[in-house]
């Protein structure tokens, strides 16, 4: 991967962007794409955005959430103890004995999530898995009161950890979900602006918000941007390592080329669109099947107004929403290339619609 490249990703993924609480990573995306549009905007809850070729025509939204899971401070006791709510779909299994960072209005405030040693429950009869609100950070706070001038209720918590190379082209990081799908949109514009002359479409380059909570920005940004077609990018689930059912979870490889997904609110014609642009890049694609809603943003963004002709292509991740998340940066670097092509492959004023 580039440097400049490989720099901005891990510069982005160590961010902390808790839902709802994205705009540091969005100034970090913001700067990176602003030499490559010819505009940039946000809205009034944050969704960023990156014009290029203003005017032009089909309109295509190249999209993804910037937001991570994570945690809220819900309540601290009379010993100095946080209690905490989800912000998206954070495991409370795989979060015990972490160390954690409180972002507060004052500065970050560190922390552990309290984990009973096993000498003290060795007695017990099973041991359950906790529950969300059962989980408490230690701050090293001597009481409430001390913890009250750190903290507040409502302060997002994220997991400490960050981006780091494995081997292999491999990375591990806890938030791939999704700043990899940002990433790639910054790296898709960056290569359609050596390309700007080649343009028919106007490219939105999106950085949306709160996903992890409901799809929410997405859903906002393409009912204003109003996109005559539209790509997403998130991760997938790779089920290449012990224990994951394939025939209920499909075949997903690490390392094997970003997937497109069939069935839902994929578009017929423009997922056909990205397989022929794949084939005439030579960029192997894996396939995915959904029997109804893809978890992702493209669930929104397709139905928004009268209908967005919409595609997902995702990157296989393994160990989703936990502080290990492992993709391939070969597979990364092929969705921006594919993204691109796409663009480039759009003739003025074309239309996506089924063939009936």
């Amino acid at each position: 991967m580039r440097a400049r490249s490989l720099s901005f990703l891990r510069t982005l993924v160590n961010t902390p962007s808790p839902s709802g609480h994205e705009a540091r990573g969005q100034r970090v995306w913001r700067d990176y794409v602003k030499p490559y549009a010819d505009e940039t905007f946000s809205d009034a809850y944050g969704n960023c955005v990156a014009l290029l070729n203003k005017g032009g025509s089909p309109r295509l939204m190249l999209a993804a959430h910037a937001d991570e899971i994570a945690m809220a401070v819900n309540y601290i006791n009379d010993e100095g103890f946080i209690y905490v709510r989800k912000l998206g779909g954070i495991d409370a299994a795989i979060t015990k004995a972490q160390r954690v960072v409180i972002h507060t209005r004052n500065g970050p405030v560190k922390g552990v999530v309290g984990n009973v040693a096993p000498h003290l429950t060795k007695m017990d009869k099973e041991r359950k898995l906790p529950l969300m609100h059962e989980l408490f950070i230690d701050i090293g706070a001597t009481g409430r009161k001390e913890a009250e001038k750190l903290v507040r209720i409502g302060d997002p918590i994220t997991l400490a950890d960050e981006f780091e190379l494995l081997r292999n082209d491999l990375a591990i990081a806890r938030a791939f979900d999704n700043r990899i799908g940002t990433f790639a949109v910054a790296e898709a514009l960056r290569l359609l602006h050596e390309s700007k002359r080649k343009l028919n479409a106007e490219i939105c380059a999106v950085s949306n918000i709160m996903e992890e909570t409901g799809l929410l920005g997405a859903r906002q940004i393409a009912y204003s941007l109003k996109p005559d077609v539209a790509l997403v990018v998130d991760v997938t689930h790779a089920t290449d390592y012990p224990t994951v059912d394939k025939p209920q979870h499909g075949d997903v490889k690490i390392g094997k080329g970003p997937t497109v997904t069939h069935g839902g609110g994929n578009h017929l014609e423009v997922v056909a669109r990205v397989e022929a642009v794949a084939k005439q890049k030579k960029i192997d694609l894996q396939h995915e099947a959904t029997s109804a809603t893809s978890g992702t943003d493209t669930d929104v963004i397709f139905r928004t107004r009268g209908g967005i002709p919409s595609a997902l292509i995702s990157l296989p991740n393994r160990y989703m929403h936990s502080p290990v998340e492992l993709v391939s940066l070969k597979d990364l670097e092929k969705i921006p290339e594919l993204m691109a092509g796409f663009a480039l492959s759009l003739k003025r004023s074309e239309e996506f619609k089924v063939k009936i």
